[in-house]
C-alpha cells in the first residue's frame, strides 16, 4: 500500500553475503520516490529499512557489516523459510532481493505463495551488484518475475532486455539505473606519497600460482618505487566470506614474503581507501568502475591473460587494460569516454540522475488501482520441470512455492545450544573449503 507523504516508506533489503548487503541497502536508499506518485528527485523519500541476512556460507559477520557502513532500522538473520513468514505477516512498500539467482528465483516463488491471499503486496526489486561478465542468460532468467531488474548501465539493460525478449518472456522489468555504491570527491592530483591500490578479489584468479604471481608483482612494483606507498586492499579476513569464496587468501601468502616497508595489507571501506588512491589496479574488481567514476587512473591487468574466466574481458575497449611491466615503466591508462559513458560510471556528472526512472517505475506500481497483479517468473514447473524444482528445494521449498517438511522451524528465535551447532557447522564448513578442499584438489593434480 503506498505510504503517505508523512509516513516513511517501509523496505526490506534480503541479501546473502556482504557485497549484496550493501548493493541492496544502498539500492534501496537510491530508489525510494519522492512522494507517492512523484517521479522523484535525486534525494529519495524517507524509508524505515529492516534487513534481513539469509543464513548461509557467506553470511557476513559483524566486522563486515560495520565495513559496509550502510545502516538498518533492523537487522537480523533467516532462513528462506523464516524470511517467507516475516513477509507473510509484514507489510512493506518494496523489498529488494539482492541474491544469487538461485535465491532470487526460490524468494518469487516463495512470495507468490505467500502473497496469493493478499489484497497489496510490495513492489519486488532485483538486479546484480557489479559488473555481469558470466552466466548472463542463467542470471537473469533466475531474476525473472520481479518487478524491477535493475541493469547498473545502458549496455546491461540492452544486453538484459535482449535475453529476455529472446525467450519470449516480458522485458518490461528491465531499468537503467547506475552502480548504487559509486560516488566520493574527483582525483585532483597526485597525494604525497604517490599511492598505487591493488584491489583483490576473492576468486578471482583462483589458483595459487596466478595469486602468488599477483602478489610477488605488487611487491616488487613497491621495491622498485620505494618513495610511493603500495597498498593491497582485501576484501575479507580468513575465516569470513564475501559473495565468493577465497581458497587462498593473500594474508597467508604474503606471510612467506620479505615484505618492504611502503607495502601494507589494507581493509575498510573501498570510498575511504579510494580518497587517498593514485593509481588504482585490479583483475577484473567492480572497484575499477568505482576509481574510474572518480576519475582516478585506473588499470585492469593483462599479465594473466584477458579471459572469460577472469573477467577482465568486459573492459575491452575501456582503454584501462595494460601489464605489471607497463606500469613499472610508467604507462597510465587514459579511458575511453564512450566505453565509460556506456557503463553507468557517470563520471559527466549524470549520476545524481541515474535512479529517475526506477523511482518513478516505483511510484506508478505504490499508486496503482487494485494493488499489484501476482508474481509471474519465466521458469514454472511448465517451462523448467527439470531445473525449477531442484533450485526451490536447495530453499527448502516445493514446487509450488511451499515450505517442505521438515524445513526450517519460524515460529522462534534459535535457543543458545541451536545458535552454538550454528557457528560450529558454520566454522567447520570454511574450514573445509579453504583447508581441506584445496589439498584434496591439490592430491588429485599428482
Amino acid at each position: 500500500m503506498p505510504a503517505s507523504a508523512t509516513k516513511p516508506l517501509r523496505v526490506a533489503v534480503l541479501a546473502d553475503s556482504d557485497t549484496r548487503w550493501k548493493w541492496g541497502a544502498l539500492t534501496a536508499n537510491r530508489i525510494a520516490p519522492s512522494e507517492p506518485g512523484d517521479p522523484g528527485t535525486a534525494a529519495g523519500q524517507d524509508i524505515r529499512l529492516d534487513g534481513y541476512l539469509l543464513r548461509g556460507r557467506a553470511t557476513p559477520t559483524a566486522r563486515q557489516l560495520g565495513e559496509v557502513g550502510v545502516r538498518a532500522d533492523s537487522l537480523r538473520e533467516v532462513t528462506a523459510v523464516e524470511f517467507l513468514r516475516a513477509m507473510r505477516e509484514e507489510s512493506y512498500d518494496i523489498l529488494v532481493l539482492a541474491l544469487v539467482g538461485g535465491g532470487v528465483q526460490a524468494m518469487l516463488h516463495g512470495l507468490k505463495r505467500v502473497w496469493e491471499d493478499r489484497p497489496q503486496r510490495p513492489v519486488v526489486v532485483t538486479g546484480y551488484v557489479g559488473v555481469v561478465y558470466e552466466k548472463l542468460a542463467d542470471g537473469l532468467l533466475l531474476r525473472h518475475g520481479a518487478d524491477l531488474v535493475l541493469a547498473n548501465s545502458r549496455q546491461d539493460a540492452d544486453r538484459f532486455r535482449a535475453v529476455y525478449e529472446g525467450v519470449g518472456a516480458d522485458a518490461s522489468s528491465v531499468t537503467e539505473v547506475a552502480l548504487p555504491f559509486l560516488g566520493g570527491a574527483s582525483y585532483e592530483g597526485e597525494h604525497d606519497p604517490y599511492t598505487v591500490v591493488f584491489a583483490a578479489q576473492p576468486s578471482v584468479p583462483e589458483s595459487r600460482k596466478d595469486r602468488t604471481y599477483l602478489l610477488n608483482r605488487l611487491v616488487e612494483h613497491a621495491r622498485r618505487h620505494p618513495e610511493r606507498e603500495v597498498l593491497l586492499k582485501l576484501r575479507s579476513k580468513p575465516g569470513e566470506h564475501t559473495t565468493h569464496i577465497e581458497e587462498l587468501p593473500y594474508q597467508k601468502l604474503s606471510q612467506r614474503l620479505d615484505l618492504p616497508a611502503n607495502f601494507r595489507l589494507v581493509y575498510g571501506h573501498m570510498g575511504e581507501v579510494l580518497d587517498r588512491t593514485d593509481l588504482l589496479v585490479t583483475v577484473s574488481s567492480t572497484a575499477a568502475l568505482e576509481s574510474l567514476h572518480r576519475r582516478i587512473p585506473t588499470v585492469v591487468l593483462t599479465d594473466l591473460g584477458i579471459r572469460e574466466s577472469l573477467g577482465n574481458h568486459h573492459f575491452l575497449g575501456s582503454g584501462c587494460l595494460a601489464s605489471w611491466d607497463q606500469l613499472d615503466d610508467g604507462h597510465r591508462p587514459v579511458p575511453d569516454a564512450e566505453w565509460v559513458a556506456r557503463q553507468g560510471v557517470a563520471s559527466d556528472g549524470s549520476y545524481g540522475t541515474a535512479f529517475d526512472a526506477a523511482r518513478a517505475r516505483i511510484a506508478k506500481l505504490l499508486d496503482r488501482p487494485g494493488g499489484l497483479p501476482p508474481l509471474t517468473p519465466y521458469y514454472t514447473p511448465v517451462t523448467a520441470p527439470g531445473y525449477l524444482p531442484g533450485i526451490l528445494a536447495r530453499h527448502h521449498l516445493g514446487p509450488d512455492g511451499t515450505p517442505l517438511p521438515g524445513a526450517p522451524a519460524a515460529d522462534k528465535e534459535p535457543g543458545p545450544v541451536r545458535q552454538i551447532v550454528r557457528r560450529a557447522a558454520r566454522g567447520a564448513y570454511r574450514h573445509g573449503v579453504q583447508r581441506v578442499a584445496p589439498v584434496i584438489r591439490r592430491m588429485g593434480e599428482l
